[in-house]
């Protein structure tokens, strides 16, 4: 099909149009991409872009991420103009309260959004994400009948992104897991935001990425033909390396006040919006306009979409008819697995068993779920020796077997986490990943994203606490878990023992609605024999459960979480029958049980309370209340064995008793 030019160049105008009158509207937005690369914006959704504005999330759509998420009304323009369910008013509603039309792109809020973006980079390391996704899927799923999955992934980042440590560390990856399946278009505008681009780098992009194995294409990305040329190009490559188009736009274009320079990266040219839109063509008295001949383009092309999908989906169809097994796998990943049933195939660990901390009893716990869970995956940040979270009965994901299940990310621990919300926003894979906890401070930003956009990433953290022992403060976690816990909707699970470990698996797996971190030890643990296996494993599942039921009047309730709960459960057998143990593995999946539960488990009456952990105590305090005591680690840990370190730091029975008796 020839490439229309006259409508489409009517309707990048149009595209600015709205731009510039939805920022102006609300004062407030980013005008510099929206305007820049409206040329790009009308190839890509006017023609080059295989999707389904109807069905959103259909299997085999071409997915486009806006890494440069600041952006936002490029894409909102374009999916309203595509015929994606987001109304005129929508776009008129930018920035406002409860609209479809957030100011960065927000996952689930927006047909037609694939990733929650704005951080800069993350969006490219989701985009890789879900290229290995679908690389992961065409593995699985594609068969020489029915080859049913060929989609791109095509990102659009700015200098931002590229500068951002998070992107680089994704692109290698996948420069060195030659996907390409991915498309990365650089908007290389010479502009940062607080200045020309040449104040802050001097690379030279296109070398850099050809040194890390991608094909590179450099374009004036305003010229609609050389653009669709580089797509296509792109698009059929396959040559084994990701691909980069380079596109050369003037940042604001259309606005001749901030054009090209950092002005134009924001709101800066709203005040022109008058001046700009008589400049552009576009009527006076019709703000947010769209002509009817746009409109009349975009629906005909819409429908040649549809019929392009309906066409697929009765080759897919057909391929279910012939593939059930296949099918039922496919069917699989949007099924939620029930924690009961996957403790029912977790075996039973035997009272004496021996094991290097709770990472080896996660090590034991994950094989059985990964054979019942198919579409579960592995990864790690060059660890896996020592956070244990390979699946042994499979093999590495790379060019050459892209149906492994384990993945190494080398040391690149913030863009392996992006990567798994990548895959996990592509949504038939359910990711997990392993570092040491105290690296997850590396991560931090995927990890609060993962959150925010409800994804079902499991993080299998090592190394939790002083316990690391004579790696020393660098590596001793003493601060992390009570920061993870800040995070809303990210559930932290400190197992203490193997049983509490498959527990806190199930319930990981269990969850749908949001991210899950297993906080191991590496140093060894006892096996709490004492309390019934069945009540470890299901006390995690709600966040926190008694332990140790006092045997007389209530007089004292000391609560401990992971390898401090021996602690607790030691100085409960000195200070007699009215103590009680309150295991807490998990703050908010305890804080998610009914009032009546939790006031079960730590009756208000008793206001005698007493924490153990070996971390700082802050966030302890809505347990054990203010007239309670805390017994934890209020500094940076220290280079020693483990055993002496928590001696030097307090962190005992004998500290425990005593705060106990102090009350």
């Amino acid at each position: 099909m020839t490439l229309p030019l006259d409508i489409l160049a009517k309707a990048a105008t149009q595209a600015r149009g709205l731009a510039i009158d939805a920022v102006h509207a609300c004062n407030s937005g980013h005008l510099g991409l929206p305007l820049g690369c409206a040329e790009m914006g009308a190839v890509l959704y006017g023609h080059a872009l295989v999707h389904d504005p109807d069905r959103p999330r259909w299997i085999n759509r071409d997915r486009f991420v806006l890494s440069a998420g600041h952006g936002s009304m490029f894409l909102y323009a374009w999916l309203h103009l595509s015929g994606y369910d987001l109304p005129l008013e929508q776009i008129k509603r930018f920035r406002a309260l409860h609209s479809m039309t957030p100011g960065h792109p927000e996952f689930r809020e927006t047909p037609g959004v694939e990733a929650t973006t704005g951080p800069l980079g993350q969006g490219v390391a989701n985009a890789v994400g879900m290229a290995v996704a679908g690389q992961m899927a065409a593995a699985r799923f594609n068969t020489p009948a029915h080859p049913l999955l060929d989609y791109h992934v095509v990102c659009l980042a700015g200098d931002g992104c590229m500068q951002e440590g998070v992107a680089m560390e994704a692109v290698e990856f996948a420069g060195h897991q030659k996907l390409d399946n991915l498309i990365l278009i650089y908007d290389s505008n010479y502009v940062t935001l607080d200045a020309m681009a040449a104040k802050t780098q001097s690379e030279n992009t296109a070398l850099r990425f050809k040194a890390i194995e991608w094909d590179v294409q450099t374009i004036d990305g305003q010229d609609m033909v050389a653009f669709l040329k580089a797509f296509n190009r792109a698009k059929k490559a396959r040559s084994g390396k990701p691909q980069l188009i380079i596109a050369h736009t003037l940042v604001g274009k259309g606005i001749p006040e901030v054009a090209g320079t950092q002005k134009a990266h924001g709101e800066g040219g709203a005040k022109f919006a008058d001046s700009a839109r008589a400049g552009l063509g576009l009527p006076a008295d019709q703000h947010f306009y769209v002509s009817d001949e746009v409109r009349a383009y975009f629906s005909g092309h819409k429908k040649s979409l549809v019929r392009r999908a309906n066409k697929w989906h009765k080759t897919f169809k057909a391929w279910r008819e012939a593939n059930p097994e296949k099918a039922a796998l496919l069917d699989s990943a949007a099924s939620r697995p029930s924690a009961a049933h996957l403790l029912e195939k977790i075996p039973l660990f035997a009272p004496d068993v021996k094991l290097g901390g709770t990472r080896a009893a996660g090590r034991d716990v994950l094989q059985p779920v990964a054979a019942e869970l198919p579409l579960l995956i592995s990864g790690s940040a060059d660890l896996h020796g020592s956070t244990l979270n390979y699946i042994a009965a499979d093999q590495d994901f790379d060019p050459t077997n892209r149906s492994g299940r384990n993945i190494r990310y080398g040391i690149r621990e913030h863009g392996m986490a992006a990567i798994n919300n990548g895959i996990a926003y592509d949504g038939l894979f359910r990711p997990s990943c392993a570092t040491f906890l105290v690296f997850a401070d590396y991560c931090r930003a995927a990890l609060r994203l993962a959150a925010l956009a409800k994804l079902p990433v499991i993080y299998i953290y090592t190394h939790d606490s002083i316990g690391v022992g004579e790696d020393g403060p660098t590596h001793e976690p003493v601060e992390t878990i009570s920061s993870l816990r800040l995070i809303p909707g990210f559930d932290v699970i400190r197992p203490a023992d193997p049983e509490e470990t498959a527990g806190a698996f199930a319930a990981a797996l269990e969850r749908t609605d949001g991210p899950t971190l297993i906080a191991l030890t590496r140093q060894a643990v006892p096996v709490l024999n004492d309390i019934p296996a069945h009540i470890r494993r299901a006390g995690v599942l709600k966040g926190g459960y008694v332990a140790l039921q006092e045997t007389a009047p209530l007089t004292v309730i000391l609560l401990a979480t992971g390898s401090e709960l021996q602690l607790a459960l030691a100085a409960a057998g000195q200070l007699g029958a009215g103590a009680r143990v309150v295991s807490m593995p998990s703050f908010h999946r305890f804080d998610r049980q009914p009032a009546a539960y939790r006031e079960s488990i730590i009756p208000p009456a008793c206001r005698k309370r007493v924490s153990v952990e070996a971390g700082v105590t802050d966030l302890w305090r809505k347990y054990v209340g203010l007239e309670g005591k805390t017994v934890g680690v209020e500094r940076f840990g220290m280079s020693a064995p483990g055993p002496e370190i928590f001696k030097e730091l307090g962190i005992t029975t004998e500290a425990v008793v005593a705060a106990a008796r102090s009350l």
